[in-house]
């Protein structure tokens, strides 16, 4: 039986896919992992990292606002 990793929340996601999720670039996640900020993420290999989609759903709740003037 094969897994479809499109619907398993903690399916892990390499660095590419994980931008395409949150429409952002490969580059912005690189600075936030080397700043902080950004999602959690997995480091398999010290060249390797992974997010998990619960992790950058997760990100992205943290981020929701309601209006402009909401502290963020």
């Amino acid at each position: 039986m094969s897994t479809n990793t499109e619907y398993d929340p903690n399916a892990l996601v390499d660095e590419r896919e994980a931008a395409s999720i949150l429409c952002y670039s490969v580059r912005a996640l690189q600075n936030w992992r080397h700043r902080g900020g950004g999602p959690r993420f997995v480091k398999v290999s010290s060249r390797s990292v992974r997010y998990r989609r619960t992790d950058l759903a997760a990100w992205v709740e943290e981020r929701l606002v309601s209006h402009t003037s909401q502290p963020t």
